[in-house]
């Protein structure tokens, strides 16, 4: 055999390949979308799955409309003790969070290099909170797409991980929010998907909370005020 006939092989294989696996994507998608609702839940449906899929893996869920979210998390931020968050002041969800802590709880922006305040923020921090690009209900899962202006480190680091999710965002599963918001077209370079508080367990089966991230998730599910069932 010539190389010639080598490198028509291998392309000819890989070919078939392909063509396998755009059979698989197939059946997936027939697999996922013969068990879809008809019609769509609505916004509302979904927030109700996530906060209850969110609360199934000890987080903490509220459905909140737009007006009423600021004030409900900064009381828990004050009941809860926090004295020090680190949240954007950028964003039009981080400037109204700011606006709306009480005196005592002091807002960070991620404004430094991490080297240059590191062991402050591991050390004195007590809460990071961040905005979701959407989220997948029947997990509870949030899709985080960190910047800037949020890196991965304030979900990661703080004890406390709060973050925000708009309902109108959520997909009712993974597959569904891979095809909508079209992942195969291109990804941010950082794309995050968290399921509650960090937890693992050794080989005695022995569940604990905070060993590689936050050890509390707090989310904010933002429903249309009409559609709100706030928090008490």
């Amino acid at each position: 055999m010539t190389a010639r006939d080598r490198i028509l092989g291998r392309l000819r294989a890989a070919g078939a390949r392909a063509a396998d696996a755009g059979d698989l994507e197939r059946r997936i998608d027939a697999h996922f979308g013969a068990r879809r609702e008809d019609p769509p839940p609505a916004a509302d449906v979904l927030a109700g799955r996530m906060q209850a899929a969110l609360e199934a893996v000890r987080a903490q869920a509220w459905c909140v409309g737009a007006d009423a979210w600021p004030a409900l998390l900064a009381q828990r931020i004050a009941e809860a003790g926090v004295r020090r968050i680190v949240v954007d002041a950028v964003s039009p969800e981080g400037r109204a969070l700011r606006a709306a802590l009480p005196d005592g709880v002091e807002a960070l922006a991620f404004e430094r290099p991490l080297e240059d305040w590191k062991e402050e923020l591991f050390g004195t921090v007590d809460a990071g909170f961040t905005v979701a690009r959407s989220g997948i209900a029947a997990t509870g899962t949030l899709v985080l797409a960190p910047d800037a202006n949020a890196p991965r480190t304030v979900s990661l680091v703080p004890p406390l991980h709060i973050a925000l999710v708009y309902a109108h965002t959520l997909h009712a599963d993974l597959h569904q929010a891979l095809h909508v918001e079209r992942w195969q077209d291109g990804m941010p370079t950082n794309l995050v998907l968290a399921t509650g508080p960090s937890k693992t367990s050794d080989i005695q089966q022995t569940l604990a909370f905070g060993a590689h991230g936050p050890r509390w998730t707090w989310v904010v599910i933002v429903t249309d005020a009409g559609d709100a069932e706030e928090a008490a």
